[in-house]
Parts: structure tokens; C-alpha cells; sequence
């Protein structure tokens, strides 16, 4: 039996489509940060892949790249590929692990995955805020704005997708807004509005995003008078196991405990 989905790929599909270029600072902030990693890795890459739902952001920046939607079913070929990126995707992903794993068997022995997502606590105040006004008008709560993966969890992925060497690392991102309706605007021109199936479907009226609006100044007011909000970023990497990298010590192989080895270092030093 299926289970059901957290998000709606109809309703996905009708908010990317209403995305614009110059909503994509972000995706552009996400694709730079991944290019200056991939410049500290020690290894050049001649066989690309990239996932993504907006391939016009690494148009340039990689374009030699097999560029793939990020459907359930990735168009990738079995050990295809010595680079995968799965770009700013993730978070909305229905089955995420599926994904990481899918693209670790496109991988050929010693490639590299990197990967890119909202996570943690990426819109915390406006969640916030819209939940005590629902709370306070309705006397419940809808889902209006993604839950995101902490982390932790997203580190674990990588383990679970079989990858080595994994790493995984965050960038806050603190911006301010005008207003919560400043900000809407914003997530309307990113696609990155509300697509859970459980979410309200019917009209929202205005006096909830009022209240949220007195709610989040009253809040999460910066000393400018603005609105803060924050962006979390996760940077996922992990390589597909090769013979040729480095392996963990066994169990019981090492021979001097820690402080041992810091009393003979301090000894050696003074000598």
C-alpha cells in the first residue's frame, strides 16, 4: 500500500511555474556555495549530473551537466555519473531518502553526491506566527508552511543511502521583511509557498494574516522596524564507497588511550 503524500505534486508543479528570476537569490545563493566547495575537492569531475527543478540556474555555472527533474523516478543512468547535485529540492521531497539513494547507485565508485535544502528553521517566525493567529481566531491549526528536516536527519540520509565519508553543514541565512505580506511575495517568487496536501484549501481570510502580521512585529521585530526571517541552508556531501578511501579504525585496534598520546606529544615537545 502507498502511503499518502506529505506534499502535492500538482500543486508543486503550479507554484514553480509561477516562480521569476528574480525570486531565485536563493537557488542562486545555494548554487555558488556548492561551486566554491567543489573547488576545495581535490578531483576533477568529467561526467555531471544534476538534479533540480530549476535547471536555468546552472545553465552557466555547469554547463556540460546532464541536467534532471526532480520526479519520484530520477532520469539517471546506473554508475553514470562521478558528480550528482541534488539542488534545493530535497525539502520538498516526498520520499527523501528514495532520492538520495537513487542518485548514490547513478554514482561510479568514488563519486561524489552533494546536495542543497531548506531545513531546520527556515521560516520559524512566520510558522510561528501564522499558528498562535489560527490558534487565537480558529481555536486550531492548518498546515501553512513546511515542516523542515533538522540537520541531524539529513546527515543521516547519507548513512542510510549507503554513502561514505559523510558530511553534512548548515548556513543560516537572516533577512528582514517590510511586512508578512512582503514576505509572502517573496515565497510566491521562489515556488516555495505551501504545497502539503493537508494544507487549507479553502479562502484564508485577511484578518488571519493580519493578526499574524501584528503578531510576528510584535514578535520577531528587528531594531529597524522590520520584519526578521530567517533561511536555514543544509549542505549535504558523500561519496560512494571506493576501495581507495580511508577506513575507520577497528574496534579495539588502537593501542594508547588519548591522554597517553597528549602526555607523550607534551613530552616530546619539552624535550
Amino acid at each position: 500500500m502507498k502511503p499518502p503524500e506529505l506534499f502535492s505534486t500538482e500543486a508543486q508543479s503550479t507554484k514553480r511555474a509561477r516562480a521569476i528570476s528574480k525570486g531565485m537569490f536563493l537557488q542562486e545563493l545555494a548554487r555558488d556555495e556548492i561551486l566554491e566547495r567543489l573547488e576545495a575537492v581535490n578531483k576533477s569531475f568529467s561526467a555531471v549530473a544534476i538534479v533540480t527543478p530549476y535547471p536555468e540556474i546552472w545553465s552557466t555555472a555547469l554547463p556540460k551537466a546532464n541536467v534532471v527533474a526532480d520526479t519520484d523516478v530520477l532520469d539517471l543512468g546506473l554508475a553514470a555519473y562521478d558528480l550528482v547535485i541534488h539542488a534545493m529540492a530535497l525539502h520538498h521531497c516526498n520520499d527523501p531518502v528514495g532520492q538520495v539513494v537513487q542518485c548514490e547507485r547513478a554514482l561510479r565508485p568514488d563519486g561524489l553526491f552533494m546536495a542543497a535544502c531548506f531545513s531546520g528553521q527556515t521560516l520559524a517566525e512566520l510558522r510561528a506566527a501564522l499558528s498562535m493567529a489560527e490558534t487565537d481566531l480558529r481555536g486550531g491549526l492548518s498546515p501553512r508552511v513546511t515542516p523542515m528536516a533538522e540537520i541531524r536527519e539529513l546527515g543521516a540520509i547519507l548513512q542510510r543511502a549507503g554513502l561514505a565519508l559523510p558530511v553534512a553543514d548548515s548556513l543560516k541565512i537572516p533577512t528582514t521583511y517590510r511586512d508578512i505580506f512582503h514576505l509572502m511575495r517573496d515565497l510566491r517568487a521562489m515556488g516555495e509557498t505551501n504545497i502539503m496536501t493537508a494544507r487549507a484549501t479553502s479562502f484564508t481570510t485577511k484578518s488571519l494574516f493580519d493578526l499574524a502580521q501584528l503578531i510576528y512585529s510584535k514578535e520577531y521585530a528587528s531594531s529597524q522596524d522590520r520584519l526578521n526571517c530567517t533561511f536555514d541552508l543544509v549542505f549535504l556531501s558523500g561519496w560512494a564507497p571506493d576501495a581507495s578511501q580511508p577506513k575507520p579504525l577497528k574496534p579495539g585496534s588502537v593501542s594508547k588511550t588519548l591522554q597517553q598520546s597528549l602526555e607523550e606529544a607534551k613530552n616530546s615537545s619539552s624535550n
